[in-house]
């Protein structure tokens, strides 16, 4: 049977789910963050030794939930308010229970509701929650977006994951060739092409790929799945230079990481008074 502990992880509230064949994944109610993600006896995610847990800054690495805004696409803080926000379980579905048609798995539900705070950068009702599926082998973050107002909603935003990787230098992601991409580093755009390697600072904003991808490291594989409601694929590492001036990551912590994100970034998504709308990424371990 799965098992569910609620345990501080470095100071924050967590749920942590474990399965019988050794898979785990913590989710801090903290910004409703993936941690961890441990299968096959390794650890899936980047979750930077420099990370701040004060309860009120953005946690680096893990799954951050970046909603309503990505980047500095607007007025709101960089990536949104979600992050740095506390998320409550969701009062619909206890924790630990099977994801629908699994037996062999876990999941557990955070919910963000809007309040004075939120209204306050954007004035807009809203009721977003996170699912965290955990099977053997794999790791699904479903996010759903209701519209409580009486007026239509719109936001960009990403599930920002941190892939962990043995070395950059030697990481490949395939299945982006043919996608319309900008590149943030130079402004430029165009089609990608071929495998993608990593040398130096890299920001990408491809359009996503019908199909999943595939991140190869060293002997080790993931495939990177995403529903077709995520318009865009983010793809991100900031290299040597980037990653020194970053205070909460050390300076070669960008050699042990990758982003691949699932995200709504070149257009907001709208969603009318009432309605709903669901996004997710899938990570399997091959």
């Amino acid at each position: 049977m799965p098992g569910i502990e609620y345990r501080p992880f470095q100071g924050q509230s967590c749920i942590r789910l474990a399965l019988p064949q050794g898979d785990t994944v913590t989710v801090a109610l903290h910004g409703a963050q993936v941690l961890s993600w441990q299968s096959g006896g390794r650890e899936r995610l980047y979750l930077s030794p420099r990370a701040l847990f004060d309860g009120r800054s953005a946690i680096r690495g893990g799954i951050p939930v970046c909603f309503p805004q990505f980047n500095a696409r607007g007025s709101l803080p960089k990536h949104g308010f979600a992050r740095t926000l506390p998320w409550a379980q969701f009062p619909g579905l206890a924790a630990g229970t099977s994801p629908p048609g699994s037996d062999d798995g876990a999941q557990v539900c955070l919910q963000l509701c809007a309040t004075h705070g939120t209204r306050a950068l954007w004035p807009q009702a809203f009721e977003a929650v996170l699912t965290v599926s955990l099977r053997p082998g794999s790791l699904q973050v479903a996010l759903k977006v209701d519209n409580t107002d009486v007026q239509p909603l719109q936001f960009t935003g990403a599930l920002h994951t941190y892939l962990a990787v043995d070395d950059i230098a030697g990481a490949r992601l395939e299945g982006l060739q043919g996608q319309r991409c900008w590149n943030a580093v130079t402004d430029q755009t165009g089609l990608a092409s071929g495998c993608i390697g990593f040398n130096g600072e890299f920001d990408r904003v491809y359009a996503a790929a019908p199909s999943a991808l595939t991140l190869h490291d060293g002997p080790h594989g993931m495939q990177v799945a995403q529903s077709a409601s995520f318009a865009d694929t983010v793809v991100w590492n900031p290299g040597t230079e980037r990653c020194g001036r970053l205070g909460d990551m050390p300076p070669d912590g960008f050699a042990r990481m990758l982003c691949v994100e699932a995200a709504q970034v070149m257009s907001p998504v709208e969603v009318a008074a009432g309605q709903t709308w669901q996004g997710w990424q899938r990570l399997t371990v091959l």
